[in-house]
């Protein structure tokens, strides 16, 4: 079974926001909620880098650790899911998230927060797969298609890979190994050399 995880190549991203107009077109989200953003650091200096955020799927996702209706569910494929029925917009997962995937609507009186919504690695909800109200409440279900993220889809560097683990992590490895940052890679120097020494596909 496919472990889905996001992975951004923070070489490539060019910070154009590509990915996140992606998503809020493809999910319709609404105004003032954000599931993915691009966030650079050293802006202007030397040494900037970008990189595109959501929720990262965790494997021991803090958020479901500390939701106090366990509105937060995992799918066989590793995707973190949230049945909004259930949540009662404490806020607790945002402030666990060190992501900060969580989002809330615009606060209306006294900080009052509504349901939340967060990246569901465009895999629907709880709902039926392709209902009006799976389509309402969380957006596109790309994966019941056999189809990726379209933040990922769109990305027009591909800095942002979206898929299963091990391949999205072949992918970043392979990337590395051709930039020629051998101890940056995730494997010793030995196997290195040998997969370098393979033809390119």
């Amino acid at each position: 079974m496919a472990n889905m995880k996001f992975l951004c190549d923070s070489k490539r991203c060019i910070e154009c926001n590509g990915c996140v107009t992606a998503c809020k077109n493809e999910n319709e989200v609404e105004w003032g909620i954000n599931r993915r953003r691009v966030v650079t650091i050293n802006d202007g200096e030397p040494g900037e880098t970008s990189i595109s955020v959501a929720c990262m799927h965790c494997s021991d996702a803090p958020c479901m650790a500390v939701c106090p209706t366990d509105c937060f569910y995992r799918t066989d494929d590793g995707i973190v899911l949230h049945n909004k029925d259930i949540c009662i917009g404490c806020g607790y997962c945002l402030y666990a998230c060190p992501f900060g995937a969580p989002q809330f609507p615009s606060s209306a009186a006294f900080g009052e927060r509504g349901k939340m919504d967060k990246c569901t690695f465009c895999a629907g909800g709880p709902e039926e797969d392709h209902s009006p109200e799976e389509k309402a409440k969380y957006g596109a279900n790309r994966i019941a298609e056999g189809k990726l993220p379209m933040c990922a889809e769109l990305c027009s560097t591909k800095a942002l890979l979206a898929g299963d683990a091990n391949e999205v992590s072949d992918i970043f490895r392979e990337r590395v190994i051709y930039r020629g940052h051998n101890d940056g890679a995730w494997a010793a120097e030995d196997e290195l050399a040998y997969d370098a020494s393979q033809p390119k596909a």
